[in-house]
Parts: structure tokens; C-alpha cells; sequence
């Protein structure tokens, strides 16, 4: 096959803004984590697919199974809708307290 590219587990990018490692990122309507720290300017690799925690909006629960989204502009996991990305599944249950501000997420790996 001379067609085939790569299995699309990741995405080299080119960051606008210094990344962390393991930080989220979105990139049109996909979200992607970081593999290392990304310079702002430089190229680096995100990962498509996977199970991370990632922070998450606190006082929220999930049970698992939620759809999760991405709110770019907290840069963190939310259930609500709204005008926020769909990037996966809940992949474990997390209570609703201020201080729970970490959730296991699926990554779903598409652009929706």
C-alpha cells in the first residue's frame, strides 16, 4: 500500500504557546496531550488516543461512561456541553468536591 502515512495515534504540531508535558491540547476540534514540553514556535508530538487524567472542572462528578469535553478557555475536562469540545469517555468514577479537580478521560482520538 503507497498510500498509507501513519496509524494516527499522534500529531506533530507546531505550539503557539509553550506547552507542558501531559497538558491538553486542542487543535481545531481534536484534542491531543502533549508527550513532552513544546516551545512556543517549535514542533513537538501530541497523543490522538489513550487514557490520562487530566484536570477537570471541580464540584463536577463523573460517573463512568460520561462523555467528556474539553473547555479550551479553562483548559480543563468538563460533561457540560455547551460550546465546549467532545473529546472522550469518563474511564473512572470521580465525586464532586472542590478539591477533585483531576479526571480519568479515554480520549475518543477523532474530530467531531
Amino acid at each position: 500500500m503507497k498510500n498509507f502515512i501513519a496509524t494516527g495515534n499522534t500529531l506533530t504540531i507546531t505550539a503557539e504557546a509553550d506547552i507542558a508535558s501531559g497538558a491538553g491540547v486542542l487543535i481545531g476540534s481534536i484534542l491531543g496531550v502533549a508527550t513532552g514540553p513544546i516551545a512556543n514556535g517549535a514542533e513537538g508530538v501530541i497523543n490522538l488516543t489513550g487514557v490520562y487524567d487530566l484536570p477537570k472542572t471541580a464540584s463536577q462528578a463523573w460517573t463512568v461512561g460520561a462523555k467528556v469535553y474539553w473547555d479550551n478557555t479553562a483548559k480543563a475536562c468538563t460533561t457540560t456541553v455547551g460550546s465546549n469540545t467532545l473529546i472522550g469517555i469518563a474511564v473512572l468514577a470521580v465525586g464532586g468536591s472542590a478539591g477533585e479537580t483531576t479526571g480519568r478521560v479515554r480520549l475518543n482520538g477523532a474530530a467531531v
